[in-house]
Protein backbone atom coordinates (compact mmCIF):
# COMPACT_ATOMS: atom_id res chain seq x y z
CA UNK A 1 0.00 0.00 0.00
CA UNK A 2 1.25 3.11 -1.05
CA UNK A 3 2.13 5.58 2.01
CA UNK A 4 -0.02 8.69 2.64
CA UNK A 5 3.59 10.85 2.66
CA UNK A 6 5.40 8.65 -0.28
CA UNK A 7 6.39 12.01 -1.56
CA UNK A 8 6.93 14.21 1.30
CA UNK A 9 9.75 16.65 0.72
CA UNK A 10 10.20 15.59 -2.43
CA UNK A 11 10.51 18.04 -5.62
CA UNK A 12 9.17 16.23 -8.82
CA UNK A 13 9.90 17.15 -13.01
CA UNK A 14 8.11 15.23 -15.64
CA UNK A 15 10.15 14.38 -18.62
CA UNK A 16 7.88 14.51 -21.77
CA UNK A 17 3.56 13.41 -22.06
CA UNK A 18 2.62 10.63 -19.36
CA UNK A 19 0.79 8.12 -20.94
CA UNK A 20 -1.63 7.27 -18.09
CA UNK A 21 -2.04 10.72 -16.47
CA UNK A 22 -2.50 13.96 -17.30
CA UNK A 23 -0.47 16.52 -16.29
CA UNK A 24 -2.91 18.31 -14.01
CA UNK A 25 -4.08 14.58 -12.36
CA UNK A 26 -0.04 13.86 -12.09
CA UNK A 27 0.22 17.10 -9.86
CA UNK A 28 -2.24 16.29 -7.75
CA UNK A 29 -1.25 12.90 -7.12
CA UNK A 30 1.99 14.90 -6.26
CA UNK A 31 0.87 16.88 -3.85
CA UNK A 32 -1.57 14.26 -2.39
CA UNK A 33 1.54 12.12 -1.22
CA UNK A 34 3.13 15.58 0.43
CA UNK A 35 5.33 16.36 -2.69
CA UNK A 36 5.45 19.59 -5.12
CA UNK A 37 6.12 19.80 -8.72
CA UNK A 38 8.40 22.20 -10.82
CA UNK A 39 8.17 22.18 -14.62
CA UNK A 40 12.20 22.18 -15.08
CA UNK A 41 14.95 20.69 -13.55
CA UNK A 42 16.93 22.52 -11.36
CA UNK A 43 18.94 22.20 -8.48
CA UNK A 44 15.57 21.56 -5.96
CA UNK A 45 14.73 19.09 -7.94
CA UNK A 46 15.00 15.47 -6.24
CA UNK A 47 12.87 13.25 -8.46
CA UNK A 48 12.73 12.98 -12.32
CA UNK A 49 9.79 11.01 -13.50
CA UNK A 50 10.07 9.96 -17.39
CA UNK A 51 7.44 9.36 -19.50
CA UNK A 52 6.91 5.68 -21.11
CA UNK A 53 6.80 7.90 -24.69
CA UNK A 54 10.33 9.67 -24.06
CA UNK A 55 12.43 7.31 -25.70
CA UNK A 56 16.29 7.95 -25.08
CA UNK A 57 18.35 10.15 -27.52
CA UNK A 58 20.91 8.78 -29.91
CA UNK A 59 20.81 7.90 -33.67
CA UNK A 60 18.00 7.01 -35.65
CA UNK A 61 17.15 3.46 -37.01
CA UNK A 62 19.45 2.57 -40.47
CA UNK A 63 22.24 5.05 -39.71
CA UNK A 64 20.00 8.23 -40.41
CA UNK A 65 20.70 11.45 -38.75
CA UNK A 66 20.45 11.54 -35.00
CA UNK A 67 17.47 12.90 -33.14
CA UNK A 68 16.56 16.59 -32.35
CA UNK A 69 17.35 17.05 -28.45
CA UNK A 70 13.39 17.27 -26.79
CA UNK A 71 12.16 18.87 -23.77
CA UNK A 72 12.50 15.37 -21.88
CA UNK A 73 15.97 14.53 -23.71
CA UNK A 74 17.18 18.09 -22.69
CA UNK A 75 15.74 17.20 -18.97
CA UNK A 76 17.42 13.65 -19.21
CA UNK A 77 20.69 15.29 -19.58
CA UNK A 78 20.54 18.32 -17.00
CA UNK A 79 19.45 15.06 -14.63
CA UNK A 80 22.31 13.19 -15.68
CA UNK A 81 24.92 16.61 -14.89
CA UNK A 82 23.41 16.84 -11.84
CA UNK A 83 24.45 13.75 -10.81
CA UNK A 84 27.84 13.66 -12.59
CA UNK A 85 28.61 16.21 -10.25
CA UNK A 86 26.81 14.88 -6.97
CA UNK A 87 25.80 11.32 -7.65
CA UNK A 88 22.48 10.30 -6.66
CA UNK A 89 20.93 13.93 -6.36
CA UNK A 90 18.63 13.39 -8.21
CA UNK A 91 16.07 10.06 -8.74
CA UNK A 92 15.35 9.16 -12.25
CA UNK A 93 12.39 6.81 -12.40
CA UNK A 94 10.14 5.12 -15.05
CA UNK A 95 6.32 6.20 -15.48
CA UNK A 96 5.99 2.60 -14.43
CA UNK A 97 7.85 3.24 -11.42
CA UNK A 98 5.72 6.58 -10.82
CA UNK A 99 1.67 4.97 -11.30
CA UNK A 100 3.11 2.13 -8.72
CA UNK A 101 4.27 4.99 -6.62
CA UNK A 102 0.35 7.16 -6.85
CA UNK A 103 -1.32 3.16 -7.24
CA UNK A 104 -2.43 3.87 -10.94
CA UNK A 105 -2.38 1.19 -13.81
CA UNK A 106 0.89 1.24 -15.27
CA UNK A 107 1.73 1.57 -18.97
CA UNK A 108 3.51 -1.31 -19.20
CA UNK A 109 0.53 -3.62 -17.49
CA UNK A 110 -2.44 -2.13 -20.13
CA UNK A 111 0.18 -2.84 -23.12
CA UNK A 112 0.62 -6.67 -21.90
CA UNK A 113 -3.23 -6.89 -21.54
CA UNK A 114 -4.26 -4.71 -24.22
CA UNK A 115 -3.52 -3.61 -27.66
CA UNK A 116 -1.49 0.46 -27.88
CA UNK A 117 -3.01 2.11 -30.57
CA UNK A 118 0.63 2.92 -31.19
CA UNK A 119 1.45 -0.50 -31.77
CA UNK A 120 -1.61 -1.36 -33.64
CA UNK A 121 -0.22 1.95 -36.27
CA UNK A 122 3.11 0.24 -36.45
CA UNK A 123 1.25 -3.33 -37.33
CA UNK A 124 -1.09 -2.35 -39.69
CA UNK A 125 0.26 0.77 -41.45
CA UNK A 126 -2.63 0.77 -43.98
CA UNK A 127 -5.51 1.35 -41.77
CA UNK A 128 -5.07 5.30 -41.03
CA UNK A 129 -6.82 7.55 -37.94
CA UNK A 130 -10.09 8.24 -40.20
CA UNK A 131 -10.10 5.21 -41.24
CA UNK A 132 -10.39 3.57 -36.98
CA UNK A 133 -12.87 6.49 -36.67
CA UNK A 134 -15.12 5.03 -39.21
CA UNK A 135 -14.66 1.76 -38.01
CA UNK A 136 -15.58 2.85 -34.73
CA UNK A 137 -18.72 4.48 -35.58
CA UNK A 138 -20.11 1.56 -37.10
CA UNK A 139 -19.26 -0.67 -33.85
CA UNK A 140 -16.80 -2.66 -35.81
CA UNK A 141 -14.31 -2.05 -32.96
CA UNK A 142 -14.31 -0.37 -30.02
CA UNK A 143 -11.33 0.91 -27.36
CA UNK A 144 -11.14 -0.59 -24.22
CA UNK A 145 -9.08 1.64 -22.21
CA UNK A 146 -8.66 5.42 -23.05
CA UNK A 147 -6.08 7.20 -20.98
CA UNK A 148 -4.63 10.94 -21.78
CA UNK A 149 -1.58 9.90 -24.10
CA UNK A 150 -2.92 6.28 -25.63
CA UNK A 151 -5.80 4.12 -26.59
CA UNK A 152 -6.08 0.35 -26.31
CA UNK A 153 -7.78 -2.07 -27.91
CA UNK A 154 -8.83 -5.76 -27.52
CA UNK A 155 -7.99 -8.83 -29.51
CA UNK A 156 -11.29 -8.48 -31.27
CA UNK A 157 -10.61 -5.38 -32.45
CA UNK A 158 -7.06 -5.78 -33.74
CA UNK A 159 -8.47 -8.78 -36.14
CA UNK A 160 -11.18 -6.69 -37.67
CA UNK A 161 -7.92 -3.67 -37.95
CA UNK A 162 -6.06 -6.70 -39.68
CA UNK A 163 -8.74 -7.63 -41.78
CA UNK A 164 -9.08 -3.95 -43.27
CA UNK A 165 -5.40 -3.31 -43.25
CA UNK A 166 -4.74 -6.47 -45.50
CA UNK A 167 -7.62 -5.18 -47.53
CA UNK A 168 -6.63 -1.96 -47.89
CA UNK A 169 -3.21 -3.16 -48.83
CA UNK A 170 -4.38 -4.82 -51.62
CA UNK A 171 -6.11 -2.13 -53.42
CA UNK A 172 -9.73 -2.63 -51.89
CA UNK A 173 -11.42 0.43 -51.32
CA UNK A 174 -12.12 1.53 -48.47
CA UNK A 175 -16.14 1.87 -48.44
CA UNK A 176 -15.76 -2.11 -49.70
CA UNK A 177 -13.86 -3.13 -46.73
CA UNK A 178 -16.31 -1.84 -44.25
CA UNK A 179 -19.69 -3.45 -46.23
CA UNK A 180 -17.64 -6.47 -45.97
CA UNK A 181 -16.38 -5.95 -42.08
CA UNK A 182 -20.37 -4.80 -41.30
CA UNK A 183 -21.57 -7.70 -43.25
CA UNK A 184 -19.48 -10.21 -40.97
CA UNK A 185 -20.41 -8.65 -37.83
CA UNK A 186 -23.90 -8.62 -38.83
CA UNK A 187 -24.90 -11.32 -40.70
CA UNK A 188 -26.78 -9.28 -43.25
CA UNK A 189 -26.64 -7.08 -46.67
CA UNK A 190 -25.89 -3.41 -45.96
CA UNK A 191 -26.79 -0.80 -48.56
CA UNK A 192 -26.41 2.42 -46.34
CA UNK A 193 -22.86 3.04 -45.34
CA UNK A 194 -23.65 6.47 -43.99
CA UNK A 195 -22.61 6.29 -39.67
CA UNK A 196 -25.30 5.37 -37.86
CA UNK A 197 -27.25 8.54 -36.01
CA UNK A 198 -30.33 9.13 -34.59
CA UNK A 199 -31.61 11.28 -38.05
CA UNK A 200 -30.09 9.30 -40.46
CA UNK A 201 -31.67 6.20 -42.61
CA UNK A 202 -30.15 2.28 -40.69
CA UNK A 203 -28.83 -0.12 -43.07
CA UNK A 204 -31.19 -1.66 -45.21
CA UNK A 205 -31.49 -4.94 -45.94
CA UNK A 206 -32.41 -6.67 -49.30
CA UNK A 207 -34.77 -9.05 -49.64
CA UNK A 208 -34.93 -11.58 -52.34
CA UNK A 209 -38.04 -11.24 -55.10
CA UNK A 210 -39.81 -14.27 -54.75
CA UNK A 211 -38.45 -15.05 -58.36
CA UNK A 212 -38.76 -19.18 -60.14
CA UNK A 213 -36.60 -20.87 -62.46
CA UNK A 214 -39.41 -22.70 -64.53
CA UNK A 215 -39.06 -25.64 -66.55
CA UNK A 216 -39.31 -25.09 -69.89
CA UNK A 217 -40.95 -27.44 -72.37
CA UNK A 218 -37.87 -29.49 -73.46
CA UNK A 219 -38.58 -32.00 -76.99
CA UNK A 220 -36.44 -34.44 -74.99
CA UNK A 221 -38.41 -34.62 -72.19
CA UNK A 222 -41.26 -36.11 -74.41
CA UNK A 223 -38.76 -37.71 -76.55
CA UNK A 224 -40.00 -41.49 -75.71
CA UNK A 225 -43.91 -40.50 -75.37
CA UNK A 226 -46.41 -40.80 -78.53
CA UNK A 227 -47.50 -37.51 -79.16
CA UNK A 228 -49.84 -35.88 -77.28
CA UNK A 229 -49.52 -38.27 -74.55
CA UNK A 230 -51.69 -37.34 -71.70
CA UNK A 231 -48.89 -36.48 -69.35
CA UNK A 232 -47.87 -34.43 -71.45
CA UNK A 233 -51.25 -32.96 -72.49
CA UNK A 234 -51.80 -31.96 -69.18
CA UNK A 235 -48.65 -30.63 -68.37
CA UNK A 236 -49.02 -28.56 -71.69
CA UNK A 237 -52.75 -27.27 -70.25
CA UNK A 238 -51.22 -26.09 -67.10
CA UNK A 239 -49.02 -24.25 -68.65
CA UNK A 240 -51.92 -22.26 -70.82
CA UNK A 241 -53.69 -21.86 -67.80
CA UNK A 242 -50.40 -20.18 -65.82
CA UNK A 243 -49.39 -18.15 -68.22
CA UNK A 244 -53.09 -16.20 -69.36
CA UNK A 245 -54.22 -13.32 -69.09
CA UNK A 246 -57.02 -13.93 -66.78
CA UNK A 247 -54.64 -16.49 -64.81
CA UNK A 248 -55.95 -19.57 -62.57
CA UNK A 249 -53.48 -20.59 -60.28
CA UNK A 250 -55.55 -23.44 -58.32
CA UNK A 251 -56.85 -24.79 -62.04
CA UNK A 252 -53.47 -24.97 -63.25
CA UNK A 253 -52.00 -26.98 -60.01
CA UNK A 254 -54.68 -29.08 -60.77
CA UNK A 255 -53.04 -29.99 -64.36
CA UNK A 256 -49.52 -30.34 -63.21
CA UNK A 257 -50.67 -32.74 -60.25
CA UNK A 258 -52.64 -34.63 -63.05
CA UNK A 259 -49.96 -35.11 -65.39
CA UNK A 260 -48.09 -36.01 -62.12
CA UNK A 261 -50.31 -38.99 -61.75
CA UNK A 262 -50.09 -39.72 -65.29
CA UNK A 263 -46.35 -39.66 -64.82
CA UNK A 264 -44.83 -39.55 -61.56
CA UNK A 265 -41.48 -38.80 -63.06
CA UNK A 266 -42.56 -35.62 -65.32
CA UNK A 267 -40.07 -32.73 -64.00
CA UNK A 268 -41.33 -30.22 -65.59
CA UNK A 269 -44.55 -30.66 -63.91
CA UNK A 270 -42.95 -30.78 -59.94
CA UNK A 271 -40.84 -27.96 -61.30
CA UNK A 272 -43.32 -25.91 -62.36
CA UNK A 273 -46.11 -26.75 -59.50
CA UNK A 274 -43.73 -26.32 -57.20
CA UNK A 275 -43.59 -22.56 -58.34
CA UNK A 276 -46.84 -22.11 -57.65
CA UNK A 277 -46.53 -23.44 -54.56
CA UNK A 278 -43.58 -20.71 -53.65
CA UNK A 279 -45.61 -17.96 -54.80
CA UNK A 280 -48.50 -19.14 -52.67
CA UNK A 281 -45.97 -18.74 -49.74
CA UNK A 282 -46.56 -22.77 -49.04
CA UNK A 283 -43.10 -23.65 -49.14
CA UNK A 284 -43.01 -27.42 -47.36
CA UNK A 285 -45.06 -27.91 -50.56
CA UNK A 286 -42.89 -26.23 -52.77
CA UNK A 287 -39.52 -28.03 -50.97
CA UNK A 288 -40.88 -31.10 -51.54
CA UNK A 289 -41.25 -30.69 -55.12
CA UNK A 290 -38.10 -29.45 -55.69
CA UNK A 291 -36.30 -32.11 -53.97
CA UNK A 292 -38.21 -34.80 -55.65
CA UNK A 293 -37.28 -32.92 -59.35
CA UNK A 294 -33.69 -33.15 -57.73
CA UNK A 295 -33.66 -36.43 -57.04
CA UNK A 296 -35.49 -37.51 -60.24
CA UNK A 297 -33.30 -35.57 -62.16
CA UNK A 298 -29.85 -34.09 -60.84
CA UNK A 299 -29.16 -32.23 -63.74
CA UNK A 300 -32.07 -30.02 -63.39
CA UNK A 301 -30.77 -26.67 -62.57
CA UNK A 302 -34.09 -25.10 -62.41
CA UNK A 303 -34.98 -27.64 -59.21
CA UNK A 304 -31.43 -26.99 -57.48
CA UNK A 305 -32.11 -23.05 -57.56
CA UNK A 306 -35.34 -22.89 -56.38
CA UNK A 307 -34.81 -25.30 -53.68
CA UNK A 308 -32.23 -22.73 -53.24
CA UNK A 309 -34.68 -19.65 -52.87
CA UNK A 310 -37.13 -22.21 -50.33
CA UNK A 311 -33.92 -22.40 -47.94
CA UNK A 312 -32.83 -18.82 -48.33
CA UNK A 313 -36.56 -18.05 -47.00
CA UNK A 314 -36.35 -20.39 -44.64
CA UNK A 315 -33.27 -18.96 -42.88
CA UNK A 316 -31.16 -21.72 -44.11
CA UNK A 317 -28.80 -19.74 -45.33
CA UNK A 318 -25.62 -22.39 -45.80
CA UNK A 319 -28.36 -25.09 -47.62
CA UNK A 320 -29.32 -22.24 -50.24
CA UNK A 321 -25.49 -21.35 -51.03
CA UNK A 322 -25.43 -25.70 -51.71
CA UNK A 323 -28.29 -25.24 -54.09
CA UNK A 324 -27.04 -22.57 -55.56
CA UNK A 325 -23.76 -23.39 -56.27
CA UNK A 326 -25.00 -26.84 -57.71
CA UNK A 327 -27.64 -24.68 -60.26
CA UNK A 328 -24.20 -22.20 -61.49
CA UNK A 329 -22.50 -25.37 -61.81
CA UNK A 330 -25.52 -26.85 -64.53
CA UNK A 331 -26.05 -23.66 -65.90
CA UNK A 332 -22.93 -21.15 -65.27
CA UNK A 333 -25.28 -18.29 -67.76
CA UNK A 334 -27.88 -18.17 -65.62
CA UNK A 335 -27.73 -14.84 -63.82
CA UNK A 336 -30.44 -14.99 -61.17
CA UNK A 337 -28.20 -17.47 -59.44
CA UNK A 338 -25.06 -15.74 -58.91
CA UNK A 339 -27.24 -12.80 -57.96
CA UNK A 340 -29.36 -14.91 -55.35
CA UNK A 341 -25.94 -16.65 -54.03
CA UNK A 342 -24.08 -13.41 -53.98
CA UNK A 343 -26.85 -12.25 -51.67
CA UNK A 344 -26.92 -15.37 -49.57
CA UNK A 345 -23.20 -15.13 -49.17
CA UNK A 346 -23.48 -11.35 -47.78
CA UNK A 347 -26.13 -12.72 -45.34
CA UNK A 348 -23.39 -14.98 -44.07
CA UNK A 349 -20.86 -12.38 -43.60
CA UNK A 350 -18.81 -13.92 -46.84
CA UNK A 351 -18.27 -10.65 -49.23
CA UNK A 352 -14.85 -11.69 -50.49
CA UNK A 353 -16.53 -14.92 -51.42
CA UNK A 354 -19.85 -12.47 -52.84
CA UNK A 355 -17.84 -10.56 -55.07
CA UNK A 356 -16.78 -12.85 -58.52
CA UNK A 357 -20.71 -13.43 -58.33
CA UNK A 358 -21.67 -9.95 -57.96
CA UNK A 359 -19.53 -9.39 -60.83
CA UNK A 360 -20.86 -12.05 -62.98
CA UNK A 361 -24.59 -11.35 -62.66
CA UNK A 362 -23.64 -7.71 -63.55
CA UNK A 363 -21.27 -8.88 -66.61
CA UNK A 364 -24.54 -11.63 -67.66
CA UNK A 365 -27.16 -9.15 -67.09
CA UNK A 366 -25.93 -5.51 -67.88
CA UNK A 367 -29.56 -4.04 -67.63
CA UNK A 368 -30.61 -6.45 -64.99
CA UNK A 369 -32.67 -5.17 -62.09
CA UNK A 370 -30.12 -5.38 -59.48
CA UNK A 371 -27.53 -4.56 -61.82
CA UNK A 372 -26.22 -1.05 -60.07
CA UNK A 373 -26.02 -3.18 -56.70
CA UNK A 374 -23.87 -5.55 -57.98
CA UNK A 375 -21.41 -2.68 -59.56
CA UNK A 376 -21.16 -1.25 -55.79
CA UNK A 377 -21.19 -4.97 -54.13
CA UNK A 378 -18.74 -6.10 -56.84
CA UNK A 379 -15.81 -3.65 -56.36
Amino acid sequence: MTSARALAGQVVTFAGRLLTLARKDAVAQVARLGGSVETEVTERTTLLVVAADASPPGAAAGGQAPHVETDAHRKLRLAAEFNGREPGRIRVVSEDEFCTLVGRVTPTALRQQYYALTTIRSLYPAVRDDHLRYLEKWGLVRAIVRTPGEVYYGFSDVSAIKQANDELGAGTPFRTVLRSLVSARSGQLALDFRPPRSDAPQAKVVTLPARSARAKRDASVFADMPPLAPAEAKFLEGERLEESDAADVETAMAAYREALRLDPTLVPAMINLGNLHYALDRLPEAQALYVQAALESPRSFEAHFNLGNVFHDLGRYPQAVTCYREAIQLNPAYADAHFYLAVTLEKLGRSPEARPHWRRYRDLSPDGEWVDLAREFGE
